[in-house]
């Protein structure tokens, strides 16, 4: 399974589908619009050049095509975490069908 960017020039290749899907109502990804699935970032590979946003507390960098500009994914900046962000909105929604969504954000 891969997502890509609108331009191509970013692409993830990831070890199978997700179990669920995040829609997180942050005040950042509510403005991006992202649809997180979680991997281990030691079981993804990814395939060409990013730009970086770093906010807040300054915890995760978010990853968007330097071309494009279309956002792909959050990876922590403490390498000693065992998860990353891929998101799922750069995938045919059919190939997400019937993986659950939640709100991990909601108080």
């Amino acid at each position: 399974m891969k997502t890509q960017c609108h331009c191509g020039q970013v692409t993830i290749k990831l070890p199978g589908p997700p179990t669920k899907l995040n829609r997180c109502s942050c005040s950042i990804c509510r403005r991006y619009g992202a649809l997180w699935a979680y991997y281990v970032p030691g079981h993804i590979t990814i395939f060409g050049s990013t730009d970086t946003y770093v906010w807040g507390d300054r915890m995760i960098t978010f990853h968007r095509c330097q071309h494009c500009g279309v956002l792909t994914h959050w990876l922590d900046i403490d390498s000693e975490q065992t998860r990353c962000g891929i998101n799922m909105r750069n995938i045919e929604l059919s190939e997400l069908e019937g993986v659950p969504e939640y709100d991990g954000h909601k108080p």
